[in-house]
């Protein structure tokens, strides 16, 4: 079941991981110019989540009712209990925040770019991994960590060439020190979201996966909502509407389309962490950014420059060498089990 739910999560959070960054980037390509609003489309699909946990509360009222009538009107509909309610609301807040730095890259630098430059968060989920879950690392991982980081830094040696249309140079930059501090902070946030289930003092199920993602997803989007007020962006959706590229019901689709494939993301990345760790979570989203990276200069028509040929390799390189290391540590495992195992049968014989 494990494995079925890591799988899921994964496919969850591919399409999440491609599809937000490309529609968010149609989006300002087209004439949008609200950031508030695009940062609060990264998790204002929060409602969604309550198809899901409609279906489970429905089916294990079910399952209760077979076994007996009086348990199934003891059903519980809300396993979070108020500690870890706190936790996922100050997450919450700090994704708002996150999500608001990372639209705020999109709207200034080509998907391609900006891509890259989000595959240095792993180097920053693999340091707070180690000091929030002690999260332990192989010459592999170590590896990894390294060439996607110097990956990320090699596109902070050139620019000219890169900037899209009506984009200054100080914008540029703008854009790029903001997407890389919308890394570290994500890759902060995927360790605390480990953590935070370790120190839950609840089972964690992944019904209850769902639940923190809803209360996280809520509380992000009251604080791009703040933000969204504070800039007036609320009264100026339909005035963007009328004077977007592609058409007014194209604008409303865009916005629904993206809202949904975010939430996807975040669903995804959570319940990753749930079936596995922040580390493989954070790994995942790393090895699937050459993928938007490519279907960002084949549908925007972005510049393919050497920098990003070389930073492209080495993610790749660091990629290989992660699940290679993961691959021979789990034969290592499985080896070690079966001498432990052979061992005490060994011990029981002898002993009789």
């Amino acid at each position: 079941m494990k494995r079925a739910l890591l799988l899921f999560n994964c496919l969850l959070l591919a399409v999440g991981n491609c599809g937000g960054p490309l529609i968010m980037r149609l989006y300002f390509v087209h004439g949008g110019k609200r950031v508030w609003l695009s940062s609060w489309l990264e998790t204002g699909g929060w409602p969604i989540i309550f198809i899901p946990l409609i279906f489970s509360y429905f089916h294990r009222r079910r399952s209760a009712t077979l076994e007996s009538s009086e348990s199934s009107n003891k059903t519980k509909m809300i396993f979070m209990k108020p500690r870890l309610f706190l936790a996922s609301a100050v997450i919450g807040i700090i994704t708002g925040f996150d999500d608001y730095l990372y639209a705020y890259g999109v709207a200034r630098l080509p998907v391609s770019t900006s891509a890259l430059i989000i595959a240095t968060q792993l180097a920053f989920t693999a340091g707070f991994a180690y000091l929030l879950v002690k999260q332990k690392f192989t010459s592999y991982s170590i590896n990894a960590v390294v060439l996607v980081t110097i990956g990320g830094a090699v596109l902070a040696l050139h620019t000219s060439g890169d900037r899209p249309a009506g984009v200054s140079t100080k914008q540029y930059i703008a854009g790029f020190l903001m997407t890389l501090a919308a890394a570290a902070l994500y890759g902060f946030v995927l360790p605390l979201v480990e953590l935070t289930y370790k120190k839950s003092r609840q089972r964690i199920t992944y019904t209850l996966v769902l639940e923190i993602q809803l209360v996280l997803s809520f509380f992000a989007t009251v604080v791009c909502t703040v933000g969204m007020l504070a800039n007036n962006d609320i009264k100026a959706i339909p005035r963007e509407a009328a004077e977007f590229g592609p058409g007014e019901t194209t604008y409303y689709v865009v916005l629904a389309c993206s809202a949904i494939a975010w939430q996807g993301f975040f669903l995804g990345a959570i319940g990753v962490i749930f079936s596995s760790s922040s580390l493989f979570s954070g790994m995942v989203i790393a090895v699937l950014l050459p993928v938007t990276e490519i279907l960002g200069v084949i549908i925007f028509k972005e510049r393919f420059e050497a920098e990003k040929g070389v930073s492209l390799a080495l993610n790749l390189w660091g990629f290989v060498s992660y699940f290679y290391g993961d691959i021979k540590n789990n034969k290592n495992n499985n080896l070690e089990l079966q001498l432990q195992k052979t061992e005490a049968t060994t011990t029981q014989i002898s002993s009789v």
